[in-house]
């Protein structure tokens, strides 16, 4: 079966969403922080704690994970921060 959406791994990192994890006081190393980016295509790409394992038994009706995809979790400050840098629909 054909994807409508499939991601693109040749997709570059173009811009910060929001503010670092250390500005928003989320980390103090540099090599583990959470973080929101958009690729020079559009898409997005998020950085953060891999809790797929955790939530897999416990997903909302109508809401799967597919087997190369992963839930991960990000601060709510972080995604807050970001809301000035997403554009509305």
């Amino acid at each position: 079966m054909t994807r409508l959406w499939e991601a693109d791994p040749s997709a570059l990192f173009a811009k910060r969403l929001g503010k670092s994890a250390a500005e928003l006081g989320n980390s103090e190393d540099e090599e583990k922080c959470p973080d929101i980016w958009q690729l020079d295509n559009g898409d997005v790409a998020v950085i953060g704690r891999d809790l797929t394992a955790a939530y897999a038994s416990h997903l909302p009706a109508g809401v799967s994970i597919g087997p190369d995809e992963r839930l991960v979790v990000i601060p709510g400050n972080m995604l807050s921060a970001a809301k000035v840098d997403i554009p509305d629909a």
